[in-house]
Formats: C-alpha cells, structure tokens, sequence
C-alpha cells in the first residue's frame, strides 16, 4: 500500500495494493499494524455502510465529545469526501481537504479526531464504508454548514444538493469554535 500525505498533515490518502485478474479483484482494506505503521493508529471500534444517489450530499458531521477518526472508502460508486480541520490549536484550523474516492481507484482516505466528515455522491449511487474509532452519540453529534462561506468547500456537483434536514441547518465555523472536545 502506499499512503500520501495531503495538505492538511494528518489526514491521508491510502492506495492499498489490489490485485487483479480474470476473476476480479482482491484488496486488504485494513491490517491493523501496516496501518499503525502508515501513521493511521487507534483501535477501531465501529463500521457504518451508507448507500446514496447522485447529487446527495451528507456532513459535514462531527462529535464534540468522542471524536472519531474515520478510514472512509467508496465500495461502488463515486463520492467527493470532504474532511474540516475543527482542531482550534491547529495551523490548518478551518481548512478542508477534499478527494475522489471511487470503486475504481480503490483509494481510502483516514480523517483524524477533531475534523468534520461529508461527501457528495458523484455516480447514479454509491456505497460508501468507513471504521470509525468511537462509537456514534447522537446527542454529541454537530453538522457543520456544508456551503459555509468561512471555509469554501468547492464542492462538485452541477445542481443543488439533496440533503437531510440536519444537514441544511449545520452550523457556521464561527459559532462551532466554542464547542468543546475537539
């Protein structure tokens, strides 16, 4: 596997090796020590598996009392995944990352404690499969404001986005410096 650094230090891109023939395909998607060894540590505690359509757009999520880190893949489909640096202390605090992950390029992106977590749904659908290493508190759980002005996500899609409640009403960076435990 070979893992690359992004503009924001700790969040990473992993291309794990597949290996192709007539039949298919085989990937490892997660082997605890080559992982720790790549810099992606902590146990992980939870799998999530969610299925959207086209021009879906879920996040920009996080907890403000246990944080998770995330290790994100695309198992079908396309997706634009998003990770916000919420770490106050942070000299890339505000700052966004963003990737094309896909079924194709088998690519993983691992997101830190302290950041907001969305992607967008490029293809008909997509299934999307991430490990986190806390578990989901609804009570803990915030949205960043997806189209927030302070921190320009330029998100690719060509209409408006098809989203949740929760994720219409998220919050601006501005009100979310004064959460706690990020």
């Amino acid at each position: 596997m070979q893992v690359i650094q992004t503009t924001i230090p700790d969040v990473l891109v992993v291309e794990p090796r597949v290996f192709r023939d007539a039949r298919g395909f085989f990937k490892e998607t997660f082997q605890r020590d080559r992982y720790a060894e790549a810099g992606i540590r902590g146990e992980f505690v939870q799998d999530n598996i969610s299925r959207s359509c086209r021009g879906t757009l879920r996040g920009l999520h996080f907890q403000i009392q246990h944080p998770q880190a995330k290790l994100v893949q695309a198992l079908s489909g396309r997706i634009f995944d998003v990770a916000v640096d919420l770490r106050r202390d942070s000299p890339t605090y505000g700052h966004w990352i963003g990737r094309e992950l896909n079924d194709e390029n088998h690519h993983q992106m691992y997101i830190p404690p302290g950041f907001a977590h969305g992607f967008c749904v490029l293809s008909e659908t997509a299934d999307l499969f991430y490990k986190c290493t806390d578990f989901y508190y609804p009570e803990h759980e915030r949205t960043l404001l997806w189209n927030d002005p302070a921190v320009g996500i330029r998100w690719p899609l060509e209409t408006e986005p098809v989203l949740s409640d929760k994720d219409r009403r998220g919050t601006p960076l501005a009100q979310i410096e004064s959460y706690r435990g990020l």
